[in-house]
């Protein structure tokens, strides 16, 4: 068993958290990579891992090498990527992490046609409503909120404008009446997000300067397809993204409210590490992205 081998294992185990999902990873059994894991480590007279009957933990050796393992396997892929690029190819595994709701309701749909574009490559996608370590996890390319981005190291390209309107199903107003101003919200029912406390306070701009309303209301949740999900059924008023609300307010199963006071200072990103060369792969990620995205995604359209 060479080297590479052994360290892929290794790498594996440790981003996986276990031999069992490495090994379904790396399509061997877990005994194999129990196995290479134990020659190296008994090739650098080293522990590499505390275990116990649950969890694999990393040992100060094991993290240091981890680190220098990632590097030496990058290097490894940025090589193979760069004679892949030469003969025109985008192949290899491409990781992906993105906003949960952003994914389901317009990525999801476009990625059959990338990947009918580029066949040979494979698509790793993780969904999630928080801000993701590319570097631990390694990740290729994440679609974040602009808000979620605390890495200065990394490379940011802004999509679009993230435009949030405060929205209300029609059932709920015929209910409790239509908010004319943003301190009638006060007196509303407003769904809010319980992940991040910050997007309940909602911003409204006016000519007498910004206000803000720190919102509530009697639903909370730590979803952004809940919070949509809530207000398509009436129970209150929410202030959501565009790209996740666009059809349903050109259907008529939305209202907008106080379309005044439009959000408009986030944006979604694509964000990925800075490295010497943008790899094959995410840069035809990318390129489909601006494509599909850019100057005006397609649910502003009709807005």
């Amino acid at each position: 068993m060479n080297k590479l081998e052994e360290m892929t294992a290794f790498v594996h185990a440790v981003e996986h958290r276990g031999f069992s999902a490495a090994a379904r990873e790396l399509q061997l059994t877990p005994s194999a990579v129990s196995k290479q894991i134990s020659r190296l480590e008994d090739r650098l007279g080293v522990r590499l891992f505390q275990r116990t009957t649950r969890q694999l933990h990393l040992t100060d050796e094991g993290r240091a090498f981890y680190e220098r393992c990632v590097a030496v396997l990058d290097e490894i892929q940025h090589a193979e990527e760069a004679v892949s690029e030469l003969r025109g190819q985008v192949r290899g595994v491409l990781r992906v992490v993105a906003v949960a709701a952003f994914a389901r309701v317009q990525l999801l749909p476009i990625l059959p046609e990338f990947m009918a574009r580029y066949p040979e490559l494979k698509l790793s996608l993780r969904l999630s409503e928080r801000s993701v370590d590319l570097i631990d996890t390694g990740t290729d390319v994440a679609l974040q909120l602009s808000e979620m981005l605390d890495d200065e190291s990394l490379v940011a390209k802004r999509l679009f404008t993230n435009r949030r309107l405060v929205c209300a199903a029609p059932s709920y107003l015929d209910r409790h009446g239509i908010p004319e101003v943003p301190e009638d919200l006060l007196n509303h029912n407003c769904l809010t997000h319980s992940s991040f406390i910050h997007f309940n306070d909602w911003e409204f701009e006016s000519p007498e300067g910004t206000k803000v309303l720190h919102v509530s209301g009697n639903f909370d949740t730590n979803s952004a397809t809940a919070l949509y999900e809530a207000v398509l059924a009436g129970v209150g008023v929410a202030r959501l993204a565009t790209f996740l609300v666009g059809h349903d307010l050109s259907a008529g199963r939305l209202v907008p409210l106080l379309t005044d006071y439009v959000h408009e200072k986030s944006s979604l990103l694509v964000v990925y590490p800075h490295r010497r060369h943008l790899s094959t792969k995410v840069r035809a990620f990318v390129d489909f992205l601006s494509e599909k995205f850019v100057p005006v995604p397609p649910w502003e359209r009709g807005l």
